[in-house]
């Protein structure tokens, strides 16, 4: 066969493996070690355990648990909810201010747990209950959730941006600063959102109330003295410290990214035992299981993915597609829009990690060559996959929202996350015209490349 004939059946052997509803992983590695036994030499199939452990021997990917570990600390104590309350309480008078809380509370717990479903849940649990209390609508509340949740994977420490920086051979450093920029504008267009739609459900409401109808939680006045507001930060502010903190250590230069994954899951599981009183065994053991759990199936995934890549290369199908890419001689901009379109595509039926591992060795020869900054595109690509975690079929937020609100209807979760799929595609337009909104602080603090 030639390589394009074998390229093609690779491609549609990983379909058909994967719509049998195989895990991911096993998926991967099933389709990746059959086509080695028929296209490779047979000395290949003895060195697969070596293959995959020289691919993932890499100290970058060390920090992945420890960052899990920190966000499991994090979220299985109370921290996600009293984080939330206190924004709320700053932000009550605020139009749209509930709304506005979720979105920043989502960001900041995103920033110290690296996790959209984690995420999602933490703040979700807390937000979705007290939103539908004060009027909210039932899908306005579960999108603002489910999209605050993507930001997981945008700010840094992204599990996602690692495995970019890995497969991408880019500064980890320079990625974690690139997606500040667009995570701060998300989480603006978000909350203006919120407050635009605020509004617009409290002039229905009130509207149906001066008719004769109902009075709405949304009409009613809610307070908080300055004392309550003051009394809710002791809890809030060591977690906002240990952000700060770690990410001076990163920047700062004084810590690898693996020790600031470290640092940063060891002074977290001290801060819920000071804050929470949770340091016996039976307090620890879930968040450590927790962790366990979720790095062992997510370094699966990640070996897999690259034994996968790995064949592509060696039976270069990954090299043809490329030439292939660029015999087409698309302009920059349409080269650009393709491979976007491809990876939406992708999000219909991958996560995140293994969409990265799977099409850095295909797209980003062609992208260099056009002349692209590499983390500038890792930057847009995480965008363009975040909406893959809030869009069917798989739509991973959605899952986990439906897990923490079962009484929300699917259809009213989607439709409640579509208006921010739209955001996220003007963020996308904007970075396309104004790159400095992801290349600007990483140049700055770290110099031009």
């Amino acid at each position: 066969m030639n390589e394009l004939a074998i390229g093609l059946s690779y491609g549609a052997a990983t379909l058909l493996v994967m719509f049998t509803g195989m895990p991911i992983a096993f998926a991967l590695g099933t389709v990746a070690v059959t086509f080695m036994y028929f296209f490779m030499p047979a000395s290949s199939l003895d060195m697969v355990t070596q293959n995959v452990y020289e691919e993932m021997a890499s100290i970058t990917l060390l920090s992945i648990p420890l960052f899990i570990m920190k966000g499991a600390a994090i979220g299985k104590s109370r921290a996600g909810q009293d984080l939330y309350s206190a924004i709320h309480a700053w932000l009550h008078k605020v139009p749209g201010g509930l709304g506005i809380a979720n979105v920043f509370a989502c960001a900041l717990f995103a920033a110290m747990a690296g996790s959209s479903p984690a995420t999602c849940s933490a703040i979700g649990s807390a937000g979705i209950p007290e939103m539908r209390k004060r009027g909210y609508s039932p899908g306005f509340a579960a999108g603002i959730i489910a999209a605050g949740g993507t930001l997981g994977i945008l700010l840094p420490p992204s599990i996602v941006m690692i495995l970019y920086a890995v497969a991408a051979e880019q500064s980890l450093g320079r990625l974690f600063l690139a997606g500040i920029g667009p995570g701060v504008l998300l989480v603006a267009l978000f909350s203006g959102y919120a407050v635009v739609r605020a509004r617009k459900e409290y002039r229905e409401a009130l509207a149906l109330f001066e008719q004769g109808g109902a009075k709405s939680a949304y009409l009613e006045q809610e307070h908080f003295t300055l004392a309550k507001k003051v009394e809710m930060l002791p809890r809030v502010l060591p977690f906002v410290l240990l952000l700060i903190g770690v990410m001076v250590a990163l920047y700062g230069g004084y810590a690898t990214p693996s020790e600031t994954a470290g640092l940063g899951g060891m002074l977290a599981l001290a801060l819920i035992a000071v804050i929470y009183g949770l340091w016996r065994p039976r307090d620890v053991a879930p968040m450590l299981a927790s962790t366990l759990r979720e790095s062992t199936m997510l370094m699966l995934i990640i070996g897999m993915s690259l034994l996968y890549s790995y064949v592509m290369s060696s039976l270069h199908i990954s090299q043809g597609a490329a030439q292939w890419i660029v015999g087409m001689q698309l302009s920059r901009w349409l080269l650009l829009a393709v491979i976007l379109a491809m990876v939406i595509v992708l999000g219909f039926f991958l996560p995140p990690v293994s969409i990265i591992l799977m099409t850095a060795p295909i797209i980003l020869p062609p992208l260099k060559a056009a002349g692209f900054d590499l983390v500038w595109f890792g930057v847009v690509m995480t965008i363009v996959m975040e909406m893959g975690l809030i869009h069917p079929p798989v739509g991973l937020n959605i899952f986990v929202i439906k897990s923490i609100a079962p009484d929300i209807p699917l259809r009213d979760v989607i439709w409640g996350v579509l208006p921010f799929v739209a955001l996220m595609f003007l963020a996308v337009l904007l970075m396309c015209v104004f790159p400095g909104i992801a290349v600007g602080l990483p140049n700055l603090v770290m110099g031009a490349k």
